[in-house]
């Protein structure tokens, strides 16, 4: 399965033609277990709890952090553990998986109450050696209490702890999108496909060498702390995190592609819901091979075809991401669709 992912990851490389963002590593949450080459649990209350006056205790326990239907639930608890009142999970790649730039994002539904602080976010991978804010810390999604507004924060060390950061309004009940954009230049932050933050990093200004450097990635749900203050009898536990996707990828540097002009392959509509269409040039041989995969390597349809327009029916795809390939003779060309 590994081996089709990463076929498919370099035929996107090598075969697009404009600058894009493609998919190097990603975790879908469709195992029974939480993947140890992927995660890593925190445990316990760290120093100061977690730097913040945080209230939980952070175990590795499956009440705490478990996979259920395509998703990883992160849960708080009231219990008492470790002279703690709560117990939650908290998770991350360090040492395992680390970035410098690219497109970072992961599709979450978040808890509400007062004292809930969850989050997804990502530290400087020199954090053992350079100490914080030194490592460089950027906040993809952080909420708080009932607030009906995400946060994203970039912190880092300018003769002392700086930070530069904003919030757009947003119902963290539903499903959403919550990434970042990051390159040599600037740090964008997205809602759902949408800007509502940029931060400037060119060439280190304002001392933000820090985020020219690997960082890897955060995900925990705290309780009490600084921010959100500590949790009343509003606040129902327990509480979850839902964490349908984690996703990185990198962005082509814009290859020429021989087959580009002209293009051999359109799919409309695109995001589509039932039927496709899929028009082959008429420049191309006249036979043709199309393959459909999913986010994972995973073959879902193949046909031969002799006709410059194929209909294909997705309607039974679950709604997500999806790569068509054609063959024609000796090219190949990739192209990502959306399933609504």
């Amino acid at each position: 399965m590994k081996k089709n992912i990463l076929l498919l990851l370099l035929i996107i490389v090598a075969f697009h033609s404009n600058a894009q963002w493609v998919l190097i590593w990603h975790d879908e949450f469709n195992n029974t277990e939480i993947d140890p080459a992927n995660w890593s649990f925190e445990t316990g209350t760290g120093y100061n709890g977690w730097g913040n006056n945080e209230m939980q205790y952070y175990t590795y326990h499956k009440d705490n952090a478990t996979i259920s239907n395509g998703n990883l639930l992160i849960i708080a608890k009231k219990e008492s553990l470790g002279g703690s009142n709560y117990t939650s999970a908290r998770m991350n790649t360090k040492g395992l998986h680390s970035w410098t730039y690219g497109k970072i994002e992961a599709r979450i539904r978040l808890p509400l109450g007062p004292g809930t602080w969850p989050a997804f976010w990502m530290l400087g991978q020199s954090i053992d050696t350079a100490g914080w804010p030194n490592c460089g810390e950027t906040d993809i999604m952080e909420h708080v209490n009932n607030d009906a507004k995400i946060y994203g924060t970039m912190h880092w060390d300018n003769n002392g702890h700086v930070q530069y950061g904003g919030d757009t309004l947003c119902n963290v009940s539903l499903y959403h999108i919550y990434a970042i954009e990051w390159d040599q230049h600037t740090i964008k932050w997205l809602l759902d496909g949408s800007k509502f933050r940029e931060g400037n990093i060119a060439g280190n200004i304002n001392s933000t060498e820090e985020f020219h450097s690997p960082f890897y990635i955060l995900l925990n749900l705290a309780i009490g702390g600084n921010w959100p203050g500590p949790p009343n009898g509003a606040t129902v536990f327990p509480d979850t995190m839902f964490v349908d996707y984690v996703r990185v990828y990198k962005q082509t540097s814009g290859i020429t592609d021989r087959m580009s002009v002209p293009n051999i392959m359109n799919v409309f509509p695109n995001p589509g819901t039932g039927n496709i269409i899929i028009e082959i040039a008429q420049q191309a041989a006249p036979k043709a091979g199309i393959d459909i995969f999913d986010v994972h390597g995973r073959l879902l349809k193949s046909v031969t075809t002799n006709s410059k327009t194929t209909y294909m029916d997705i309607s039974a795809f679950s709604a997500g991401i999806y790569f068509i390939k054609v063959k024609t003779g000796k090219e190949i060309v990739i192209k990502k669709f959306i399933k609504l």
